[in-house]
This record gives structure tokens, sequence and C-alpha cells, in this order.
């Protein structure tokens, strides 16, 4: 089955890797209404860029991820592949979430192994692939380990390797590292981004952490409160690689905070209204 179906529209002639085009997405609200979680989202991504989004809590940074992958359908608009209009999900994009979803009666091997399996990959190239990408994460010591045995950044680490031994061409990622500590958190950082640059994949990554989004993109975008909309972009020219706690990423991180605690406000706001008229 082909992992995107063509649009009835001839292939586009394309530089980007993903395109959206016009997009908003609405959902069904209380009495008959209609609420907008985004609205007129344009962007375009290029290949093998690390693309990082924030925004403050409900302004639409996952629903947009989802779109991407193809497991919902805008509202209006269109969203672009390698000039192939997205119409379901394929293997070609893989979504990572903070909630791992690790079996936890395989072991670390198995758990990259399963999707490979699913693919109908035979055994033996199963178990190299599975090796390569453990190896590539730094857990070929832990390949026998199940979930319960591993810390909370090796499981991250196993759920890497499992969405990369898929080798998509786009990575999505749904805040993957916020429920760790901030050491395991840095160390991460690090892995993620020698992947990165190993593979040459494009990733977006969607974070509350400013300091996160500066130190690992190439650009940020900041989302309004809802409806989510592009407020605005920065593209981050520091050298990499880059840490937490340089000078740099500290002062990029002010101005694009400075933006985003606009619209913090506002969902506090709304969110205080809410309470007091509920």
């Amino acid at each position: 089955m082909a992992a995107l179906m063509e649009a009835q529209l001839p292939l586009r002639a394309v530089n980007n890797k993903i395109r959206v085009d016009g997009v908003s997405r609405h959902f069904p609200s209380g009495h008959g209404g209609q609420l907008a979680a985004l609205e007129n989202i344009n962007l375009e991504v290029l290949p093998g860029e690390f693309l990082c989004i924030v925004g403050p809590s409900g302004c639409g940074k996952s629903t947009l991820l989802h779109l991407i992958a193809g497991l919902d359908r805008p509202s209006t608009g269109e969203i672009w592949i390698d000039g192939r209009k997205v119409l379901e999900p394929g293997p070609d994009r893989i979504l990572l979430f903070q909630e791992l979803g690790l079996f936890p009666w395989l072991t670390a091997r198995e758990n990259v192994e399963f999707g490979l399996r699913q693919k109908g990959v035979n055994t033996k190239e199963r178990r190299e692939q599975a090796g390569y990408y453990l190896d590539l994460v730094h857990l070929s010591q832990f390949e026998e380990h199940h979930p319960h045995q591993l810390s909370g950044g090796m499981k991250q680490r196993v759920a890497l390797a499992r969405a990369l031994a898929m080798q998509p061409d786009v990575l999505l990622m749904d805040e993957p590292f916020a429920a760790l500590d901030a050491q395991t958190r840095d160390l991460l950082h690090d892995e993620l981004e020698r992947v990165w640059r190993e593979t040459g994949q494009t990733i977006i990554f969607v974070t509350h952490n400013v300091r996160e989004a500066v130190r690992l993109g190439d650009r940020v975008l900041v989302l309004s409160y809802r409806p989510g909309r592009i407020k605005t972009k920065f593209s981050i020219s520091l050298a990499r690689p880059r840490h937490i706690e340089d000078p740099e990423v500290a002062s990029m991180s002010k101005k694009v905070l400075g933006h985003l605690r606009e619209e913090i406000d506002k969902s506090v706001r709304a969110e205080f209204h809410h309470e007091q008229f509920a």
C-alpha cells in the first residue's frame, strides 16, 4: 500500500519537504458551535530541517502534528509532503509522543523490532536493524532489558530507536522529553542532535520549553493562543553544538519568550474567565 495517496492534482515540483497551505482545524463544541484549534496555517519546512514549535497550552501544536502525520484531516487547507498531498498516515512519517507506548513484555530489542515485524521484515534483518539503531542511541548493552529495567531516559531512547528503525523521512516529536529530569533531558538533546546529523531526517519538534527549542532548532515558530496561528518565526543561526546554559541560547530564548508570554497571558485570562463563569 502506498505510504501516501497522490492527490488528483499533478505532482508538485518542490524544494520543500513539507508544505502546509492555509490549514485550519475546527472541532464541534457545545450547543452546535465550532471550536477553532488552528486557523490559516501556512508553513514550509525544508528537507533535513529541525523545526521547533512553541506556544501556550491549547494553541493547537499537537493538532498540527496529527494533521501532518495524517492521523487527522484539516477542516480547510492542504498538507503536502514531497509534492504529494497527505490523505492518510504513512511510514514516511513517525509521530513520537511523550507517552512512549513501549510494550512492557518485550525487551528493548523486541520493541524496536515491532514495527519491522509488522512490515514483514525477516528475522535476521530485523535483528540487525534493531541492533544498529540501539547502538545509534547508545543502548546496545541493554537490548535484552525490559522497559521496567530501564531509566526514563533509556526508555525514551528505545522509543527513538524504534521510530528511527522505520526509516521515516519525517520525525514528528510531541514534547518527548517533558517528563524527564533536567540532566537526562540535556543528555537526550545531545543524542537527538547527533542522530539528526547522522540521518539527515526532517524533524518537527513541539515543546513548551523555549530554551529547548532554541537549543535544538534551525527555526522556532511561536503559535498564538486559540485559535493557533503562526505569530512569529525565528531563525536560529547559533553555531552547533549548543547547550541550554550557553549565554547565546539564553539571549535568543529571551527574545522568543517575549513573544510567547503575550500568548500565555491570553490563555491564563481565558482559563480564569472560564472558571469564573463555569
